[in-house]
């Protein structure tokens, strides 16, 4: 057996030693400002852009770093590391844009994915509603034919980045008397468009540094070339999609964790309980070791479905379910105990441990919930 056959090659951990070194001088240090002013780190956004770490999956072809799904989840797990609300940046950005470039025309991906390489722009998705977030099919938003171009008219709701982005994809119900989940349609709108706009941003628990608001359509005319894919076919796109993106909550959730243990560890050899570290105490050696167990587990399913992704392997819908419900369910876990671990110091805001349990929340539920994801898991079982 190769030796090396579980060990990264060395273009990815040079990859990762880049990240990493970036992400430690200029997306870090802003992290907790991003935090308690609810703002977006636009300074962590230009250093990322700077170091082709904002889209990194988008080809070359488009001006992109051409980035393979495995190289895009070490980039994400390691801004992710620095500052979650970052890391979804690239994250964002690739779910806004891979249904174009799962479906999209020549003619619609050269006019939307250049511009998102140079960071000139953002993409968002608009899927999610109020009434329509795990059952996406029951969706209200609709989009009607007028001679070419079509009329979307709704809310979306809970989109992130939608604040600081320039393009959208949305979906909508162009056949309401059509079969459900077979009805649905996904297009392009632009942040100017009229009868276009955007809400208040959430006031939210975690990565308050990623604006999160409502998309509001009312009439908004869009040229019949913005349909993205074919009409009817949305649905089936947006979940293609959730397929592949699932993965990067997964490599979200992992840099979290791993944030989350460095400090854990960190403090328990600088604490003095007893005349000792904490560290040197076994029932804290038994939670640091645990954390750690769980944490690498996740880590290799996360890798494992990045690989399936970048294949478009068949069973990509289990290990992607798999892959962001392990390691978000691990994120939580562990950002929690770190919080114990830490006392008192974990539940104030002078040291991160508290954002980085706030910030793990949103993994066990966006792109869908942990719940969801075992019944994606099961349904590939039973069929």
């Amino acid at each position: 057996m190769d030796d090396d056959l579980f060990t990264l090659p060395e273009e990815y951990r040079m990859l990762r030693a880049a990240v990493r070194e970036l992400v430690d001088a200029k997306v870090a240090p802003n992290a907790a400002e991003a935090d308690a002013t609810a703002s977006f780190p636009w300074a962590s956004y230009q250093a990322l852009v700077a170091g082709d770490f904002h889209a990194p999956h988008i080809p070359e072809r488009f001006g992109g770093a051409g980035a393979d799904a495995l190289a895009t989840c070490l980039v994400i797990e390691e801004i992710a590391r620095g500052c979650m609300a970052s890391s979804l940046i690239p994250a964002v950005n690739k779910l806004g844009t891979l249904p174009l470039l799962l479906a999209g025309t020549p003619e619609q991906q050269q006019r939307y994915l250049p511009p998102v390489a140079r960071g000139d722009v953002m993409f968002a998705y608009g899927l999610s509603e109020r009434e329509a977030g795990s059952d996406t099919a029951s969706m209200r938003t609709r989009a009607v034919r007028d001679g070419d171009d079509w009329v979307l008219t709704g809310t979306k709701a809970w989109i992130s980045n939608a604040p600081v982005a320039g393009f959208f994809m949305v979906f909508a119900v162009t056949d309401p008397d059509g079969r459900r989940g077979a009805n649905v349609s996904a297009f392009v709108v632009e942040l100017d468009d009229p009868g276009f706009s955007v809400g208040t941003p959430e006031h939210k628990m975690g990565i308050t540094g990623s604006p999160t608001a409502e998309l509001h359509l009312d009439g908004v005319r869009v040229p019949g070339d913005r349909l993205v894919g074919t009409a009817g076919e949305g649905l089936k796109l947006a979940l293609r999609t959730l397929d592949h993106t699932r993965v990067t909550v997964g490599a979200q959730a992992i840099g979290l964790a791993q944030a989350a243990l460095d400090l854990a560890v960190r403090y328990t050899k600088e604490r003095m309980q007893f005349g000792h570290a904490v560290a040197e105490f076994q029932g804290v050696q038994f939670m640091l070791a645990d954390m750690a167990m769980r944490l690498e587990a996740a880590r290799q399913l996360v890798y494992a479905a990045a690989a399936r992704s970048e294949r478009g392997d068949d069973d990509l819908g289990f290990f992607g379910a798999a892959a962001k419900c392990l390691a978000s369910d691990t994120a939580m876990a562990i950002t929690t105990d770190t919080v114990q671990l830490l006392g008192g110091a974990g539940y104030v805001k002078d040291l991160p441990a508290e954002r980085y349990m706030r910030d793990a929340k949103i993994t066990q539920i966006y792109e869908g919930t942990n719940q969801i994801q075992r019944l994606v898991m099961a349904r590939h079982l039973l069929r």
